[in-house]
């Protein structure tokens, strides 16, 4: 029989649950029993939120390596391969080692069916379990009490954000979604939110389960000023710890800070030239993420970033009124049509001098022309396109060197910008 690709190997788990998202622990916990998967690493954290989750991860990951701790991190999705969710010390996972925990998946689990993002996650589990490592960051895929995720007892849980997305699955308010995220905690275990203004039911999880609780605007904070930022956290044993002029980034500061009391909680050196260096070396493909390109004669500067809901796009906003631009802004945006479209538009007002839009490349993809026909009853300038790459082409045409453009709305639209990235490279 001819061993399976990786391709393959994806193809197949696409087919072998009757439905993509099935949420529930009981199956993937029976596989995990009969593999004899128990822990991944030695030190657990695990990472949930509305948004977040992955700056959070690369924050928390880049700390411990800082300290020559060997680090897994595992996350979800992908923008072009899947080898990007998971990765050893900043190095993807290879096609062979991946097709090696399939296959030992599916030869553990019997008849017992499961989903892509199941299968995925107990390969991930295998892999790390192989790899002898100090520990791993493990980023909730949807949720977090019925995330596959959640069958590890975490040493530390985390909440970077909480706000109303995938409404079908966790609930259509805060509190419904808090609830769900929430289930990540475990009895007398640290648990961090960066929220806020954390909905009740976190609190309670945490009271019912005497976790020790560290919020952010009470344990830990930050300050953010013109030229830096300043942070201050607490200790185990109650004992206050302040950084100060730390290095502006582009990442998400309060991401940032949240990773900070965690390294702060998990008792290792405190060096604060080291923990400058993991934070400002800290980079996530397609979070605010900055690049300058070279488009018929014309440097340009490109900024592109995931975010695909209200709270993303609020925070986008106030980062760029942040960064003025000596020219425009120009937008590239696409959105799947179970976003809140009038919620991301309302948060964005009017940061952008025109709109190119365009469906993604997926079944799930709201119709252009909705788009464009909900920015037109904002006044907007708006033109559509064939496809992301198009609408990007066509804002590079009317873009100078002062302008930016600002490609965001969903992981699809990333993924679509740096295969076109790659091509016009490739085509100098």
């Amino acid at each position: 029989m001819t061993a399976r690709s990786l391709s393959d190997w994806l193809s197949y788990l696409e087919h072998l649950h009757p439905s993509a998202i099935d949420m529930g622990l009981e199956r993937s916990q029976q596989v995990a029993t009969q593999m004899g998967l128990t822990r991944p690493a030695p030190r657990v954290i695990t990472v949930t939120g509305t948004n977040g989750k992955g700056s959070t991860c690369a924050f928390v990951a880049s700390l411990l390596q800082a300290q020559g701790l060997k680090v897994g991190v595992y996350s979800s999705p992908h923008l072009l391969r899947y080898n990007e969710r998971v990765q050893v010390q900043g190095v993807e996972a290879t096609d062979a080692e991946l097709c090696a925990a399939f296959d030992v998946v599916e030869r553990g689990r019997g008849d017992i069916s499961l989903t892509y993002f199941e299968m995925g996650t107990l390969a991930a589990f295998w892999l790390f379990a192989q790899a002898g490592l100090d520990a791993v960051v493990l980023e909730v895929g949807l949720g977090g009490r019925l995330d596959t995720v959640n069958l590890i007892d975490a040493d530390m849980a985390l909440v970077t954000s909480i706000g109303v997305d995938h409404a079908e699955f966790l609930g259509n308010t805060r509190e419904t979604v808090a609830f769900e995220k929430a289930g990540i905690f475990r009895e007398g275990r640290p648990a961090l939110c960066g929220d806020l203004d954390p909905p009740q039911p976190l609190l309670d999880k945490a009271r019912a389960l005497h976790c020790p609780l560290s919020l952010r605007g009470r344990d830990f904070d930050l300050l953010i000023n013109a030229t830096g930022w300043d942070w201050s956290g607490t200790d185990a044993t109650g004992r206050k710890v302040e950084l100060h002029a730390l290095p502006l980034l582009d990442l998400p500061m309060q991401n940032a800070a949240l990773a900070l009391q965690a390294y702060l909680l998990l008792d290792l050196p405190w060096d604060e030239s080291t923990l400058r260096g993991a934070l400002v070396n800290t980079r996530v493909t397609g979070r605010l993420d900055r690049r300058s390109i070279d488009w018929q004669g014309k440097s340009l500067s490109l900024l592109l970033d995931v975010g695909h809901n209200p709270h993303a796009a609020k925070f986008l906003a106030q980062r760029l009124n942040q960064r003025p631009v000596a020219g425009r802004r120009l937008a590239v945006f696409g959105l799947l049509s179970d976003k809140d479209l009038q919620g991301v538009l309302a948060e964005l007002g009017e940061t952008f001098s025109s709109w190119a839009v365009a469906p993604l490349p997926t079944p799930r993809s709201r119709p252009a022309q909705e788009i464009e026909q909900a920015l037109q009853n904002l006044g907007a300038r708006v033109t559509s396109h064939p496809s992301i790459a198009l609408a990007l082409e066509a804002q590079c045409a009317h873009a100078t060197a002062d302008d930016e453009i600002v490609l965001f709305g969903s992981f699809y639209c990333v993924a679509e910008a740096l295969e076109w990235l790659a091509g016009a490279s490739r085509r100098k």
